[in-house]
């Protein structure tokens, strides 16, 4: 997964929502029903799983028939277990009774219902990472004991790797250049665990680490899908020419739906990034800064790509009314810290979004002199009148603080590189004026000027005023 402790921000749908959703899926609906069916006559062995005999009775009540009926109704009942829907009343006795948390999938809170549904998660997440049952009872020594040496099976990297291959679907969803709602390759997600980023043509041997990484998602997909975390297309079983060999890795683009296809549902995206922020991650959802200052939403969306930034500013301002919420903005946007150009940008976008209620905000600001360039371009935007001309110190200061901006932003850009150019293609003397602006960030952004100007005369112009302003601020 990333190596970033701040993942782009997902978009969720409400918590009503989400919990109708959990209610609704096979995993926490079948474990809610038998909850409701246990009763006096219900026993249960040492580890609180229905004893053999009750088995059918239980997938009876699910509706559940064919050989897999007990296996789903035993995976439900343990799910009722450990999410407290049913509570071991007697463990010598083997006797139960209906849990507290029951009563929460009527009575409680959307949170409530969601907090039961994260329960059943963990549950068939720890299922998923177990070997299957043929792998199982051929690793079986003569006393009947599992050898897991033999099985070659280690708990915590195989919790590990499904953990990482979720936040890798996470990561491809909540990103703006990824599929979104559209669902990954099981191939695509195989070789994000496997194939070194650094590895131009994947050698033989790491391709048969995919197709092995593909069956064993392909079995752990087919077991979370009752869960509701995901929507899963299996590997097209025609694809297995003979049953005891792995399908080869896709090379064609046409059949790749055949190989399998994945994706988080809404209540999936939910839950990973549940599980991402109990980890440590920071996994921020649009709408996490709308009650918050214009502080807290001009330096949080500074690291959001910009559908996600305009979509956390249009909630933020819909909770103010367009006047307060431009002052507040501006106010925030002052400063003379690193930080304050970006800021500055982040604000004026924004104000775009701001209809002329905000006027008299802006007008307000015309004199100052780190917030009167964006103040009068909104204003001459709008088409309001008496906008004062603003001064050539201005102008340049303005310029300084935008692309300065632009390269906390997005770094040496081809865009950014674009303004360079243009800059000093229209000011001959642009380089004479800037060195003197007086703007902490004026010889970080000629000395990106210089490196960023193909014209190696340009470029070396740059330079040395970039050591004049150096010079100047004392530095």
């Amino acid at each position: 997964m990333s190596d970033s402790s701040t993942l782009p921000p997902v978009r969720l749908t409400s918590e009503a929502e989400l919990a109708r959703d959990a209610l609704a899926t096979p995993l926490l609906s079948r474990a809610v029903r038998l909850a409701r069916w246990a009763g006096p006559d219900t026993r249960v062995g040492a580890g609180g799983e229905l004893v053999e005999e009750q088995l059918p009775g239980a997938a009876a009540e699910l509706g559940l028939e064919g050989e897999d009926a007990a296996a789903y109704a035993s995976e439900a009942w343990r799910v009722a277990v450990d999410t407290g829907l049913v509570e071991i009343v007697d463990e010598e006795e083997g006797t139960v009774a209906k849990g507290a948390e029951l009563a929460l999938v009527t009575s409680g809170a959307p949170a409530d219902v969601l907090g039961l549904w994260l329960g059943a998660l963990d549950t068939v997440l720890a299922d998923a990472s177990v070997p299957d049952l043929d792998d199982l009872m051929t690793a079986m020594d003569a006393d009947g004991e599992i050898d897991f040496a033999a099985l070659d099976w280690d708990p915590d990297a195989e919790a590990d790797f499904l953990d990482g291959v979720l936040g890798n679907l996470y990561l491809l969803t909540v990103s703006e250049e990824g599929p979104g709602d559209s669902p990954v390759p099981l191939p695509a997600l195989a070789a994000s665990m496997v194939v070194p980023d650094d590895m131009a043509e994947p050698t033989n041997d790491v391709l048969e680490q995919v197709s092995d990484a593909m069956m064993r998602l392909d079995d752990q997909f087919r077991l979370l899908e009752p869960a509701g975390l995901v929507d899963f297309q299996p590997v097209d079983e025609r694809l297995m020419t003979d049953p005891d060999e792995e399908p080869a890795t896709p090379s064609d683009e046409t059949d790749i739906s055949r190989y399998g296809m994945v994706r988080l549902t809404p209540l999936g995206l939910y839950g990973i990034r549940t599980r991402l922020q109990e980890g440590g991650l920071s996994a921020p959802a649009v709408g996490d800064l709308a009650d918050k200052g214009a502080d807290a939403l001009l330096d949080g969306t500074s690291t959001f790509p910009p559908a996600a930034a305009q979509a956390e500013t249009e909630q933020w301002l819909a909770r103010r009314e367009p006047l307060a919420a431009a002052r507040e903005l501006l106010a925030a946007a002052r400063g003379s810290d690193p930080g304050a150009p970006l800021r500055r940008l982040l604000c004026q976008q924004a104000l775009s979004l701001v209809g002329t209620e905000a006027s008299g905000a802006l007008r307000e600001v015309l004199d100052d002199p780190e917030l009167g360039g964006l103040a009068r371009v909104w204003l001459t935007e709008r088409g309001a009148p008496d906008v004062p001309a603003p001064s050539e110190d201005l102008v340049f200061w303005l310029t300084v603080d935008t692309i300065a901006a632009q390269l906390a932003a997005e770094g040496n850009s081809e865009e950014l590189q674009a303004l360079v150019q243009g800059l000093a293609a229209q000011h001959s003397n642009f380089f004479d004026a800037a060195w003197r602006v007086d703007h902490p960030a004026t010889p970080d952004v000629l000395e990106a000027m210089g490196r960023l100007h193909p014209d190696k005369k340009v470029a070396k112009e740059a330079r040395k005023a970039a050591f004049k302003a150096r010079s100047q601020q004392g530095g």
